[in-house]
């Protein structure tokens, strides 16, 4: 497990070394995801070797809200200040985000003609 869980952060180590290097505008962690997603595809027994230990980081994955939960804490004074604008913007904004990928989806069933015909509302079902 340690050795499955030290080449998964070497892989964020890569990423986040590759992404200041060549100022990318992703951040290292998802430039190292990229690159051990490649490395799973072409070598597939890293990724069975890699299994266990990713599942069983997914298992604990609430364990990577407490920092979170912690920073809320810390930043109290600020949440009262500007709490309902912030609420507000995070609402907003996930409100738009599902409908543009929603609109994204609908679009590109279209284009490609995947529209499922029984799927679709008003075609006298119901």
């Amino acid at each position: 497990m340690i050795a499955a869980l030290s080449l998964i952060l070497a892989f964020q180590l890569a990423g986040e070394a590759l992404s200041r290097a060549l100022d990318l505008p992703l951040p290292g962690p998802v430039v190292g995801l990229c690159l051990l997603v490649a490395a799973c595809v072409l070598r597939p027994s890293l990724a069975d070797r890699l299994r266990p230990t990713a599942q069983g980081l997914l298992s604990h994955l609430s364990l990577f809200f407490v920092p979170a939960g912690v920073g809320v804490v810390a930043h109290l004074p600020v949440l009262r200040e500007h709490g309902i604008g912030l609420a507000l913007a995070i609402l907003g904004s996930t409100v738009l985000a599902i409908a543009a990928g929603a609109l994204a989806f609908q679009a590109v069933a279209r284009w490609t003609g995947s529209v499922d015909p029984s799927g679709v509302k008003g075609d006298g079902d119901g």
